[in-house]
């Protein structure tokens, strides 16, 4: 391959690197020049493998490799590895040749477990990367909860962390997953506590939790943590009713959560603002998760969204409360796909001259206020949640949630990495961006504090 250099006396620049890759592949294949062996045994299993190595590939790319052959004296290297990580083995000795690596999901795990033991760095970062990339992608049994545990085990934080925030953010479709009941006592606590969680509704995250401890009878102490993390205020009063005469599980364990079904039913008998007077209404029995049922919020799809501002209206219950059941409150959203603070636009002195509508260099922002205001608000902070929808592996994930009281712009990136422009862009469905707005209310604790 002959290309052009970029260099200023317009060298130009030779390049046999894959025609190098191949042959250092045939020197894996065919052994030639071989001076170590490495042979890889499974524990309780018949199996071995012998790959014919060379030393000075091996220590460039390991620095385990380079360790191990500096105080081995014989020509054989024993590597004692699980059976997951023998069947790759191949594959990760042909990384250390040529490189290059293709992987199916089920050998993602193994591979970065031998890339982490023999400190292959690039490997290991590589195989983080296509795990973080892959976490939508449909599998038989599920893959995400066993990264987690995994990514968990080996220390690998930015696994952990994009995991769990896949967890949370899907939560409705891995509930009707059969990886739901396989999660760890402490995975599903860590997921009961977290406020973001999306789901449609705190009625389907009781269900699923229910199911998830008739299928694993865990201990009475586990079993009554998870049932405390429910959020019971958040479901109305004939949804409890239904619980306590009709959930096993429930029946079981209503002692461990007497309290919290009465302050529930309480908090559904008195209006926000008297309850708030005795009682922390900012405790998370009363802070609800981001609900997708319509009550709270609404669907919103931006057709070509480039093209110029936009506008829409939905209604949403005044709060979680039995007292407000009956009250709506309509919401006005406005999108601007390019704007500009008012301190960072061109200044016009021309007497007669316009501003003009479309600023250019600005960013995407969506406002979002009452259509009226009301009484009934006192004592409430209204927080809105843009949950931003991105296609993966042919699947509609939620990729990025904005939290804000009015206006996307407190939060300075709102949809700063999102391709709207082209059509094949992950953020675009037939040219069209997936949104979807909840209102969250949040009651503030009107309690004296006596000295």
């Amino acid at each position: 391959m002959l290309k052009v250099d970029g260099a200023q006396d317009g060298g130009e620049t030779i390049n046999h690197s894959p025609t190098l890759v191949q042959r250092l592949e045939a020197l894996l294949v065919h052994g030639n020049s071989s001076d170590v062996s490495l042979r890889v045994e499974t524990p309780n299993a018949d199996e071995v493998k012998v790959f014919q190595a060379h030393s000075l590939l091996l220590s460039l790319q390991s620095s385990a490799f380079e360790e191990m052959l500096l105080n081995h004296n014989s020509s054989t290297l024993v590597l004692k590895e699980s059976s997951d990580c023998a069947a790759v083995f191949d594959k990760f000795i042909r990384y250390l040749y040529c490189g290059e690596i293709s992987l199916r999901l089920e050998q993602a795990t193994p591979l970065h477990k031998l890339a982490t033991k023999y400190r292959v760095l690039g490997l290991q970062q590589g195989i983080t990367q296509y795990m973080t990339q892959n976490l939508a992608r449909d599998s038989p049994s599920g893959h995400v909860v066993s990264w987690y545990e995994y990514a968990l085990q080996a220390g690998d934080m930015t696994l952990r962390d994009s995991c769990l925030q896949y967890l949370a953010w899907n939560l409705s479709s891995v509930l009707q997953s059969g990886e739901w009941v396989t999660i760890s006592s402490q995975l599903l606590v860590s997921l009961l506590q977290r406020s973001d969680l999306i789901l449609q509704s705190e009625m389907e995250l009781f269900a699923a939790l229910e199911a998830w401890i008739i299928q694993n009878e865990p201990d009475g102490l586990t079993a009554e943590n998870a049932l405390r993390a429910v959020r019971y205020a958040m479901m109305p009063p004939w949804e409890l009713f239904r619980l306590q005469t009709q959930s096993p599980i429930l029946a079981r364990y209503q002692e461990s959560v007497r309290d919290l079904l009465y302050m529930s039913y309480q908090f559904h008998s008195a209006s926000p603002v008297h309850m708030a007077k005795y009682f922390d209404v900012n405790c998370s029995l009363f802070m609800p998760r981001n609900y997708l049922s319509p009550v709270w919020g609404s669907p919103w799809i931006i057709n070509n969204p480039i093209r110029d501002d936009r506008s829409t209206s939905f209604q949403t219950q005044l709060g979680p409360s039995g007292h407000d059941a009956n009250k709506r409150v309509t919401w006005n959203a406005l999108f601007s796909p390019c704007w500009l603070p008012l301190s960072m636009r061109t200044m016009y002195t021309e007497t007669g001259a316009m501003q003009p509508t479309r600023v250019e260099g600005g960013r995407p922002r969506i406002i979002i206020t009452p259509a009226t205001s009301s009484a009934d608000f006192a004592g409430v902070n209204f927080q809105k949640t843009v949950l931003v929808m991105a296609q993966q592996q042919g699947k509609a994930v939620v990729r990025h949630v904005y939290n804000f009281h009015q206006s996307t712009e407190e939060n300075g990136d709102f949809l700063a990495e999102a391709d709207l422009h082209h059509r094949t862009s992950e953020y675009l469905n037939d040219g069209s961006i997936f949104l979807h707005i909840i209102v969250k209310p949040l009651y503030q604790t009107l309690i004296t504090t006596k000295n």
